[in-house]
């Protein structure tokens, strides 16, 4: 467990210190303890571990999961995104547009685009602050009040009787979203070893393909059984329905969501003291939230460049990802009505789901990321080749399969691989975590305009400009995995032995790596 040559777990929990219950560092049981864990038996550590993440992942994963599939109906009603429920209450205005929205709202021409882009203005511009504050109060808390927030603008988009409306809504909708991914990645990433993380958020991200499965039926039940009932219209019932929903998941999630390992009450002393453990195994060191001030956090993340080459890489992949805004309108293109459409999207996004756990099962495995991403895009690029190229409906067909399959399934291996690449301090983390994502989003505002109604059956142009995006996003994987090879070998260079032939390095920095950490691959 320990790198070769390195000084025992219990040296290394003492040299960069570990912050238990009360906030202190040093606590002499914690001490004791991890003095036992460094000595511990494999058997010991097999069980402790799947214990420990048995415990994390039932009361982690599920809320989350439902979470992030919220947002999905607008883009049938108008698409947005927000993990199951956060990803339902996003997407489902893509939705809502099979219904009668855009003529009861009078929207014309290039309105459905605005609505849908103008979402990610707000989330923009919360980022960056909310993924800094997410570090000094009780992430459980503060997540589940933001969720109560954007549910009940969700609900609210219902009562909307003009674009103006509807607009308002979906700027608040975005701005009240904002702190949950880049906060749920960051929280991941407090619990979870490298090795770990991206099957991990590759649950998490399910939330967004089971969402837009769901989001679907949902859509073609609503539309087909409630359109009309009470006096009031299919696609206000739909974000009635959904808004109500993600309100009481975010009542819920206060009080089930864990905050951090030294602060989690569910746990025994013992499995506390574990938790931060495997951390400090990991990568040499522990979360401490006084480890360094927010102002250091944020000079530390824009000072490295390898920040900016994760944001680019971010950016492109959620670019290559910008038909999930159209997706059901695509799909129509195939030559079935509105309900039967919402339904065929279900199958696409259950696969993609599946396909999302083989990859990010692999890529933890095998300790890599980059061939992953580079494989997974260039099959986005076959699908987004192959539906520009041909009307036949089974060859279209094939390649809904294979678009979302590629770009998205790479995307999580993407959010690992960002958050594995900054490890500590704790604060450093959540700034890249939130700059990179908010960076990243960038790209939903500008990306909604690439397939026109205009263009459609073929839609050539938004086609064509995904495919080479998606291609871009293989060569940067491709960049980012040279650039980390490199940094290993100096890390490597860096390191030698001292009189008693253990392995050391620099220390005192703030963001100096710990002796054994090598970025992966």
């Amino acid at each position: 467990m320990t790198v070769q040559g390195d000084t025992t777990g219990h040296d290394k929990a003492t040299a960069h210190g570990v912050e238990h219950k009360n906030g202190s560092v040093g606590d002499e049981t914690v001490d004791v303890l991890h003095r036992q864990f460094a000595g511990a038996t494999l058997e010991y550590h097999h069980g402790m571990t799947k214990k420990l993440l048995r415990k994390v992942d039932i009361h982690l994963l599920p809320l989350l999961i439902l979470i992030t599939s919220d947002d999905t109906r607008m883009g049938t009603y108008i698409y947005d995104t927000r993990y199951l429920l956060n990803f339902l209450d996003r997407n489902n205005l893509s939705q809502a547009r099979l219904g009668t929205l855009e003529a009861d709202l009078g929207m014309t021409g290039t309105d459905f685009n605005l609505a849908t882009s103008i979402l990610f203005v707000g989330y923009l511009l919360m980022q960056l602050p909310s993924n800094l504050i997410i570090t000094r109060v009780r992430p459980s808390w503060y997540l589940g009040v933001a969720m109560t927030i954007w549910g009940t603008i969700s609900a609210s988009q219902a009562a909307t009787h003009s674009f103006s409306g509807l607009i308002a809504c979906r700027f608040f909708l975005g701005f009240a979203e904002a702190p949950f991914f880049p906060g749920a990645v960051f929280l991941m990433s407090s619990w979870y070893t490298r090795n770990e993380l991206a099957h991990r958020i590759a649950w998490f991200y399910a939330g967004s393909s089971l969402a837009n499965a769901f989001g679907g039926l949902l859509g073609a039940g609503v539309l087909g059984n409630l359109s009309g009932a009470h006096g009031i219209s299919g696609w206000r019932w739909l974000f009635i329905i959904e808004g109500v929903i993600t309100i009481g998941v975010a009542i819920v999630s206060a009080f089930v969501l864990p905050d951090y390992p030294a602060t989690t009450k569910w746990l025994s002393e013992e499995e506390r003291a574990y938790a931060q453990w495997r951390l400090i195994e990991d990568t040499g060191e522990a979360d401490q939230t006084s480890a360094s001030t927010i102002k250091e956090g944020v000079k530390l993340a824009l000072k490295d460049p390898r920040l900016y080459l994760f944001t680019l890489l971010q950016h492109l992949s959620l670019l290559s990802q910008s038909f999930q805004y159209f997706f059901p309108t695509i799909v129509k293109t195939l030559g079935y009505g509105n309900i039967e459409t919402l339904l065929i999207t279900a199958p696409v996004w259950i696969g993609t789901f599946l396909v999302s756990l083989v990859v990010t099962y692999t890529s933890g495995k095998y300790q890599d990321r980059g061939w992953h991403i580079i494989a997974l895009m260039l099959i986005s690029v076959v699908g987004n080749i192959i539906v520009v190229s041909s009307l036949n409906t089974a060859a279209r067909f094939f390649a809904m399969f294979l678009m979302p399959m590629g770009a998205v399934s790479a995307y999580q291996i993407i959010l690992a691989w960002v958050s594995n690449s900054f490890p500590r301090p704790l604060v450093k983390r959540s700034a890249c975590i939130s700059f990179a994502n908010m960076i990243g989003n960038c790209a939903n505002i500008y990306g909604s305009y690439m397939y026109p109604a205009s263009d459609g059956p073929r839609y050539l142009a938004g086609g064509c400009a995904t495919a080479a995006v998606a291609l871009i996003v293989a060569i940067m994987a491709l960049i980012v995995r040279l650039v980390l090879q490199r940094d290993n070998r100096k890390l490597a260079a860096r390191e030698t032995l001292d009189a008693e032939g253990n392995v050391v390095g620099p220390t005192g920095g703030l963001d100096e790596r710990a002796v054994g950490f090598r970025y992966v691959l």
